[in-house]
């Protein structure tokens, strides 16, 4: 499959390891002076080390590469020790990766028995945890802080139809929103319903947020001015399929160019194993909506 995964450049690695405790999946290990991804099973592609690389030697690029496996990590980790397992479970939190916090803690109740650990109070350490920040290293260290997913869903009550949102509250629950940036694997996708929105309909109409945004995970893109849009193809694709989205919101402007943004949603949805309802929403450069049905 088609998925983020580390790149590591061996010419700019000067071997000095800093980047290896970072990784709490275990994905990588310094061999031969040089840090090396030894399983692309376990590198969950979230990039937690890129900031602790002082060299710039560590990047994520898209490619083909076996699925990442939360029950392996996990086994493996749990002879390791609490602290590991801890700092891992963490790590997926700080993510907004729901789903693989989820497998792990099946994983480690069903089989409570048998691990040498107590996995009470690790679920109760990871719970009880404050989000950390995301890395402030700049993206002339090895990796853009701007890409990292993060989640920050509001609890259900506040997202019922009858609470009113403040006036200018955002909407928002997840980064990044640009559709090169995000990663169909988040767990925060995971059977939600998706909104996918032209770059300048949020300009044009007036109460965006609170009209479009609320209760949906968002994506924006262009189809005029990006580029690589095969990767939007795949990225929507795997949306469907990966993440089992409920729904598919698109939000596109009244000038001609922004159709071409239909166009990959249903090229997407055409090469889709699953079938997922499509609603276009036509907006005008006035802010008005001129048109809504599914397609």
């Amino acid at each position: 499959m088609i998925r983020e995964i580390v790149k590591i450049d061996e010419e700019l690695c000067d071997g000095c390891g800093l980047c290896i405790p970072n990784c709490h999946e275990g994905a990588l290990q310094v061999i031969d002076g040089k840090a090396r991804l030894i399983s692309e099973l376990m590198c969950d592609g979230l990039g937690a080390c890129l900031g602790h690389c002082p060299q710039g030697a560590i990047e994520i690029e898209k490619r083909e590469a076996e699925e990442y496996d939360e029950v392996a990590v996990i086994q493996q980790m749990v002879s390791k020790g609490e602290n590991l397992v801890i700092a891992h479970l963490k790590h997926l939190k700080d993510h907004g990766e729901t789903g693989f916090l989820q497998e792990a803690v099946r994983y480690l109740k069903a089989n409570e028995d048998s691990l040498e650990l107590d996995v009470a109070y690790v679920i109760n350490q990871v719970h009880n945890s404050k989000p950390q920040a995301q890395a402030s290293s700049g993206c002339a260290s090895g990796g853009c802080p701007g890409s990292a997913p993060v989640s920050f869903e509001r609890p259900a009550f506040m997202m019922a139809p009858e609470v009113a949102a403040p006036a200018g509250q955002s909407e928002l629950q997840q980064w990044p929103v640009q559709l090169h940036l995000i990663n169909p694997a988040a767990g925060y996708f995971q059977g939600s319903d998706l909104l996918i929105a032209a770059d300048c309909a949020a300009f044009a109409h007036g109460d965006f947020h609170r009209t479009f945004i609320r209760g949906k995970k968002l994506v924006i893109a262009c189809p005029k001015l990006d580029s690589g849009k095969e990767i939007y193809v795949e990225k929507i694709r795997r949306l469907i399929d990966d993440s089992r989205i409920n729904t598919i919101t698109l939000v596109i402007m009244e000038v001609p160019c922004c159709g071409g943004l239909t166009q990959l949603v249903q090229i997407a949805a055409q090469q889709a194993k699953r079938k997922v309802p499509v609603k276009e929403i036509v907006v005008g450069i006035k802010g008005d909506i001129l048109s809504e049905e599914w397609i």
